[in-house]
């Protein structure tokens, strides 16, 4: 590659003129290095040499892009324009190309990152190189079509990013009160747990011990009625027995208002986070998640469909797994032989949903927890490699089950070894 070729034209100044359309022999590759302002575009043929290389500010000038890819267009070229598939920066110009009835590919920016020395020798990445390794790259048949995600999906991620608010705020508030009930009520944490909404209610209400003692049966009167009969009368005792016995520093003046406003706000966050799962639930009945509800829980599964895709999309079991991030690697030299690893290029969210999926797997099938008794006691005691080992045997299975295939742990373990063993 030519120095030349990275200099950049802004596109006030561009000039479509300026192209041999014969050097195109009828297509045209408008590879984008996409960013938050300062978009960079790389002009080339179908074989992946670049003509000239364009800038201009987004989303403000995105429009005389369009107009100029139009331009190319209605001379008879067929014009694709690649980008990479990272961030949400590049959203806005995708819209308005596909829109404009242009095609959209994507490359992966680990291809990009991968090819930066490859391509012209010198291990450095800017805007203007990355876009001509993006039209290099697609010329090669590296890249795919980038076709709209599906409607169900969208609502899906959004109902999820609800979820998420909600969660993180209740977590936040809930660990605030951890440290304020250590100090006025230890005894409290070791009956319910911290998240329990019965507790929740109960400080926000009626407040600190010393409240509590006072309205002994109004208190429970509100925990029973929180429950819905489903706590045990005798658990309600205890704790409200506690509040006459404390050990714990009495509250006064403002420290009583802080912990009721506390709790109040956590028990109005797990409310609405309950709330918003209900509705992820219940969005994800139409969609592929469905199918894998029963495997893995209708929250995960539902996560695992927004954030990974629609299994029923990917090739193979492997390129989902590869989605997810939970693909092998391994870097050794010589005699040296490195230790072998999952890549984490897919969505961090997936893998701690299925991370918990597993374990629940594990509590709940004899194969499952053999199987992973074995692994764990081969890596010296050590859980984790075995968790992972079981996330990607159960996101295969995924792959299947969402295809129509009926879940069976069988189909995933060697039971004669398990047998022997």
């Amino acid at each position: 590659m030519k120095k030349r070729f990275y200099k950049q034209i802004p596109v006030n100044s561009f000039l479509a003129s300026s192209i041999d359309l014969g050097a195109l022999a009828g297509k045209l590759v408008f590879a984008i290095d996409v960013a938050k302002v300062d978009m960079v575009a790389a002009i080339a043929t179908g074989s992946g040499q670049v003509l000239s290389t364009i800038s201009w500010k987004a989303p403000m000038q995105n429009a005389k892009i369009i107009e100029l890819l139009k331009g190319f267009k209605a001379s008879g070229l067929n014009v694709q324009t690649v980008l990479e598939s990272t961030g949400t920066y590049g959203d806005v110009l995708r819209f308005a190309l596909e829109t404009a009835d242009i095609p959209v590919y994507r490359v992966s920016g680990k291809r990009t990152f991968d090819a930066r020395e490859v391509y012209d020798g010198v291990p450095s990445l800017h805007d203007a190189k990355s876009a001509a390794i993006l039209a290099k790259l697609h010329a090669e048949g590296l890249s795919s079509l980038w076709t709209q995600d599906h409607g169900d999906r969208r609502q899906l991620t959004a109902a999820i990013a609800i979820m998420d608010l909600h969660q993180e705020r209740y977590l936040q508030l809930v660990h605030r009160l951890e440290s304020w009930l250590a100090r006025h009520w230890p005894e409290s944490t070791s009956i319910f747990e911290l998240t329990s909404a019965a507790l929740l209610a109960l400080l926000a209400r009626i407040g600190p011990p010393a409240d509590v003692a006072m309205q002994k049966k109004a208190s429970f009167k509100l925990m029973k009625g929180m429950g819905h009969g489903l706590i045990d009368e005798s658990k309600i005792e205890s704790l409200l027995d506690t509040s006459v016995t404390t050990v714990g520093v009495p509250c006064e003046g403002l420290e009583r208002d802080a912990l009721m406003a506390i709790a109040g706000e956590a028990h109005k966050s797990i409310r609405a986070y309950k709330g918003a799962k209900l509705v992820v639930e219940r969005l994800s009945v139409t969609t592929a998640a469905n199918a894998m509800a029963p495997v893995v829980g209708k929250t995960t599964a539902a996560v695992v469909f927004a954030e990974a895709g629609d299994p029923r999309d990917f090739k193979s079991a492997g390129a989902f797994v590869k989605a997810m991030g939970l693909n092998l690697r391994e870097k050794s030299s010589g005699t040296i032989k490195g230790r072998v690893s999952i890549t984490k290029r897919g969505p961090n969210r997936v893998r701690q949903f299925l991370w918990l999926a597993v374990h629940r797997w594990v509590q709940s099938d004899p194969l499952a927890a053999q199987w992973y008794a074995r692994k764990k006691q081969r890596d010296g005691g050590f859980g984790s490699k075995a968790t992972v080992a079981l996330m990607r045997k159960l996101a295969k299975a995924l792959f299947h089950v969402a295809r129509g295939a009926a879940f069976d742990s069988r189909m995933l373990f060697d039971r004669d070894e398990l047998t022997a063993a």
